[in-house]
């Protein structure tokens, strides 16, 4: 069975990126690299509290963002997963704005993915952060999904 991935906003973010800096540019061909030889390998999903996190940032590649996600499986929006997402805002894992970090958070880990895919190493693919939601999601019985970058899915070669 392949592995269930959820896929933020920063996935498509990074995809249709125009930004000439140097972390940037190496963000951008990960994530191509990535969805382009690598994505079959998983079963994706992502919500529409990605959708409209994009819809609402008005960037001018919104609508290309858009349709990278629009291909997906939408994760469905329960009432338990706003109630997870509170808890890491309340516990102060993650920001205060309940339809950002957390809530993807809270939906990758109420829908069992095994992995939540971001470039958001602030906030979501943190190591200090890892053990903190490590703790919430074993108080709450809920799964913890895998909190990681494109780069470490992309299996290069010279890695074996």
């Amino acid at each position: 069975m392949r592995p269930k991935v959820y896929i933020e906003t920063t996935i498509p973010s990074f995809y249709h990126c125009g930004r000439k800096d140097p972390e940037s540019v190496a963000m951008h061909h990960w994530t191509r690299e990535w969805w382009d030889q690598r994505r079959t390998e998983f079963f994706l999903a992502t919500s529409a509290a990605a959708l409209l996190e994009i819809e609402n940032g008005h960037h001018p590649l919104a609508a290309a963002r858009l349709e990278f996600l629009h291909s997906l499986p939408l994760l469905s929006l329960d009432e338990e997963a706003v109630e997870i997402a509170q808890i890491y805002i309340d516990r102060l894992v993650m920001p205060r704005d309940q339809t950002g970090d957390a809530l993807h958070l809270a939906l990758a880990s109420w829908h069992k993915c095994d992995i939540l895919l971001t470039w958001n190493c602030k906030h979501l693919a943190n190591y200090r952060k890892t053990q903190q939601i490590r703790r919430i999601n074993t108080a709450l019985g809920i799964h913890i999904p895998e909190l990681l970058t494109p780069l470490e899915l992309l299996n290069h070669e010279s890695d074996l």
